[in-house]
């Protein structure tokens, strides 16, 4: 099909703000260096205001994926500079530690910070995956994962998934992302069609207030 132009000459490209937020040393600066750069160090230092990398991904022949991922201080949350940094952001990766009860205590804080302070252009909110991670780690300080449990806790804060994910293991990471930009894509596509049917509800309201040829000045 591509033999004489190997790549399509029409390209769509889109750019995504993605927040990646939760409590301090939560881990994720080490999933985003896993997404984006497939690295992984124990000695990451705590994120101090915002940092943030860039992710291109060939989602189709035609199209191409910017994720801009801002990585949130853990430090930062609830304050009024949290309302700067998501400004124009579209979803968010909601990170806790599953061996730091706390971190998992603080997520509906952060889902209700993130509620109050953006939301999409038709006012709903920002799509939100829950990341339960460093599951590499579960034997020294939890429990196994309670999937209902898990799925309940979702259900009840908005919150359209949860992944159990370890930037060590490299777990689970790529699932999350494409799961949420898929989300994404199909938003994308149904305000496109909302757009275009409001569109061509205008058109006709416009055609049938227009005069007809038999109508004119005397």
């Amino acid at each position: 099909m591509y033999e004489d132009t190997p790549y399509p000459t029409d390209i769509r490209e889109y750019l995504y703000k993605i927040l990646v937020i939760g409590d301090l040393s939560t881990g994720k600066t080490s999933i985003i260096k896993r997404y984006v750069h497939n690295i992984f160090s124990m000695n990451y230092k705590s994120t101090i205001g915002v940092d943030f990398a860039l992710k291109v991904i060939q989602w189709s022949p035609d199209t191409v994926i910017r994720m801009q991922l801002w990585d949130i201080a853990g430090q930062e949350k609830f304050s009024g500079l949290t309302r700067v940094y998501y400004k124009e952001a579209v979803a968010a990766l909601v990170v806790y530690d599953v061996t730091r009860p706390k971190t998992f205590e603080a997520v509906p804080k952060w889902k209700s910070d993130l509620d109050t302070k953006v939301s999409l252009p038709g006012g709903e909110p920002i799509p939100v995956v829950l990341l339960a991670n460093k599951i590499d780690l579960q034997e020294e300080g939890s429990a196994s994962l309670d999937e209902e449990e898990m799925d309940r806790f979702c259900e009840e804060n908005g919150i359209l998934k949860w992944f159990g994910t370890s930037a060590k293991d490299n777990s689970n990471i790529d699932d999350a992302a494409r799961f949420l930009l898929e989300e994404i894509m199909n938003r994308e596509v149904e305000h496109a069609n909302q757009q275009a049917q409001d569109a061509a509800a205008m058109a006709g309201r416009i055609q049938l207030n227009q005069p007809s040829a038999k109508e004119g000045c005397c």
